[in-house]
């Protein structure tokens, strides 16, 4: 190994490395982790490759000290999503609300907590008069299981002795009358999602150092 290869050579003092505001260049739309340049547009070389920059990007953690601007879910501190800024204090991964300015009183707001199961579930719901099928949407047969398909009704203005009769192929719901009535009903429709992992609702976690 020659001397030069050991000796730490500094960049010249006359070469400007302070870092400039913005980026410009071609959009990235895939995740990728931040690099950051430090050459401004005017001083690109303009025979070289345009550079890109980062419109979404992907980082393995995140502390955000004062706001979070934009879109997002969950954070500490004070969180601004749509020019709304919340306490974002309880939003962690032991609790899920969504806090917004009430619909119908002045200066109010509308704390809400989320529902939460042993599954990644999806539903349908909706009404059913005079008919006796439930066409569940096209997109479930991509998306549910449907051996996890399960129905609620909910009879309207008289006994009907509603009865789930079959579930056809995951896409029809067969209901019948057991009295003979005219249907008239409300229902829901659950069933698991089969695109993600099962969750493991019980794990082992590994005790702090």
């Amino acid at each position: 190994m020659t001397d030069s290869a050991q000796k730490f050579i500094p960049s010249p003092r006359s070469q400007d490395c302070s870092k400039h505001v913005g980026g410009w260049g071609i959009p990235m739309t895939d995740f990728e982790y931040i690099w950051y340049g430090n050459k401004s547009e005017d001083d690109y070389p303009d025979d070289a490759c345009e550079p890109y920059y980062h419109k979404k990007a992907q980082i393995n953690a995140i502390q955000v000290n004062d706001t979070l601007a934009g879109s997002g879910d969950s954070g500490k501190g004070s969180l601004t999503i749509n020019a709304n800024t919340i306490n974002a204090n309880n939003f962690s991964s032991e609790s899920k609300f969504f806090d917004i300015p009430h619909p119908t009183k002045k200066n109010k707001r509308l704390l809400h907590g989320c529902l939460e199961g042993p599954e990644l579930g999806v539903y349908v719901r909706g009404r059913l008069t005079n008919e006796t099928v439930i066409e569940l949407p096209d997109y479930w047969m991509g998306l549910v299981d449907p051996e996890t398909i399960t129905v609620t009704l909910t009879q309207i203005g008289s006994s009907q002795d509603l009865i789930v009769e079959k579930i056809e192929w995951g896409r029809k719901v067969k209901i019948k009358s057991g009295s003979g009535s005219n249907i008239d009903c409300f229902y829901t429709v659950y069933a698991m999602r089969k695109d993600v992992p099962v969750l493991e609702v019980e794990q082992d976690v590994d005790a702090a150092p």
